[in-house]
């Protein structure tokens, strides 16, 4: 009997693979099972997100020893302590994802926007005798997965994704004529073997949406003069969901009628193109608590530090796929599956910031440094045991610690309406080895402007580039050279009761 295997399709489609890790791959290929969820999975829900109101994003969310406004809920829920006055936040976000791909000698340049509500929240100081007790409640979007791919062009090389699947004996290409089994003499199955090898033309587009939400529920304390201590529950939602249309075509004829691809179907001659569309949904779930504190050291100079707590997510994952060849024998063969749905959970890392500002005048500096260690991210429940091990001995062999770097600055015009501010984000890539390219870095910046004593409107602007690879099947093979360029605007609206 046949062997059928859909799930590698899921595992390479889903993974961009760095390209250190060649030794690694045939670890990960040994120990494919029905589960294709692998170490991207987990670094999605992991790194930190371009979140934030406008005045903490043109600051260059260096925050830890600032958060005198709703965006405390995200980077240091002591620092609502800080706050004398009921106020009312409201965000909205604009992003736009810019990829420019370079894949063997061609380049495709494709761009993704999306505009969404990016926060909501009310902060409530109680009267006390001594000292300060403030409460908050709101929601923040924490992260947004926009992303797209595009690529195109001819690979000379004798490799091709059809050539992928049939090696692990892929019902896919077995459906749609690409591939045939083979038999001993006993008639009994050895495996799938496909004619084509290789010179095609390989295109695609990946695109990816959907965004990590909460809804916090943050207090603050002064515990002692000028000490502040506070925490925020985080619940969250939210959806992922990535889509990927893939073609290999043979534009220079090198399967011509004369060539069968699979011996026993007539229809399988003159091969021209080879197409499948798959689809990642998720549904995500979960939550998680941050603990901050932060000290008046004096009027110019505020510390603050951090630990976010290890948060665990569930993930409700279906997963479909549909594949269609094309003959010039006027044939058409489709195939497409039952989707394949799973339930699992994973458990991103603690994260510690310390940070410090300092206000001299109308000018105030700030920055702050957070430790994550990747390599403790975590699958959990979902799977058997021997796969969730596969899975993060993975985590560990690719992933490290990292410290990521914020700093900014604001300037308060002589007026006290104006507000301009600038700043600076580098997040390292969280895989072993890999160079400084692929490290994320963003400029900021921003102007706020207060209406009256009560109200008030920020806004920011994000730039940021970085560098990313992608394998389409195997590893260097049919890979993708990614520049990256990303920008983001932001407003935020404050009112003062």
């Amino acid at each position: 009997m046949k062997t059928i295997n859909h799930s590698f399709i899921n595992f390479i489609e889903g993974t961009a693979m760095k390209k250190y890790f060649v030794t690694l791959f045939v670890v990960l290929f040994m120990s494919v099972s029905a589960n294709a969820q692998n170490f991207n999975d987990a670094l999605r829900l992991s790194d930190i997100g371009i979140s934030g109101g406008a005045r903490s994003l043109a600051m260059g969310n260096a925050y830890t020893a600032l958060s005198n406004d709703f965006s405390a809920s995200i980077f240091n829920p002591a620092g609502f302590g800080l706050i004398k006055k009921t106020e009312l936040s409201t965000g909205f976000n604009y992003n736009s994802f810019d990829n420019n791909t370079a894949f063997f000698n061609s380049k495709t340049d494709l761009n993704n926007s999306v505009t969404k509500f990016s926060e909501a929240g009310i902060t409530l100081p109680f009267p006390t005798t001594r000292g300060s007790f403030v409460v908050s409640i709101g929601y923040n979007q924490l992260k947004d997965f926009n992303k797209v791919l595009g690529f195109s062009g001819y690979n000379p090389n004798n490799n091709s994704y059809i050539q992928d699947l049939t090696s692990y004996n892929d019902d896919l290409a077995f459906k749609l004529a690409l591939s045939y089994p083979t038999y001993d003499a006993n008639n009994k199955y050895l495996n799938d073997v496909t004619v084509i090898n290789g010179g095609l033309n390989q295109r695609g587009i990946i695109r990816q949406e959907g965004a990590l939400n909460s809804w916090s529920f943050s207090g603050a304390l002064e515990v002692d003069q000028n000490l502040f201590v506070g925490a925020t529950v985080n619940i969250y939602s939210g959806t992922f969901k990535r889509t990927k249309d893939y073609y290999e075509e043979d534009l220079l004829n090198n399967y011509p009628s004369s060539v069968l691809l699979d011996p026993s179907e007539p229809g399988s001659a003159d091969f021209k193109s080879f197409n499948m569309k798959d689809v990642i949904d998720w549904e995500l779930s979960g939550s998680g608590l941050k603990l901050g504190a932060l000290f008046k050291l004096n009027d110019n100079v505020n510390l603050g530090a951090t630990i976010k707590l290890p948060t665990t997510y569930t993930v409700k994952e279906s997963y479909s796929s549909y594949g269609t060849s094309l003959f010039g024998t006027g044939r058409t063969f489709t195939y497409n599956p039952n989707p394949e749905n799973y339930e699992y959970e994973i458990s991103s890392p603690a994260e510690f910031s310390l940070g410090g500002a300092y206000t001299l005048k109308n000018l105030t500096l700030s920055g702050n440094a957070t430790l994550i260690d990747y390599s403790k991210m975590e699958f959990k429940g979902g799977f058997n045991n021997s796969a969730v091990m596969n899975k993060n001995s993975d985590i560990v062999n690719m992933m490290r610690s990292v410290v990521n770097l914020n700093a900014g600055a604001e300037y308060l015009l002589s007026n006290n309406k104006i507000a301009l501010r600038a700043g600076f984000m580098l997040m390292p890539s969280a895989f072993k080895d890999d160079p400084s390219d692929y490290d994320k870095k963003y400029l900021t910046a921003g102007v706020g402007y207060n209406f009256s004593r009560s109200s008030s409107i920020n806004f920011a602007y994000v730039y940021g580039w970085w560098k990313d690879i992608g394998d389409n099947y195997g590893v260097n093979v049919s890979r993708t050279f990614q520049d990256i360029k990303y920008q983001n605007f932001v407003t935020s609206l404050k009112f003062t009761l």
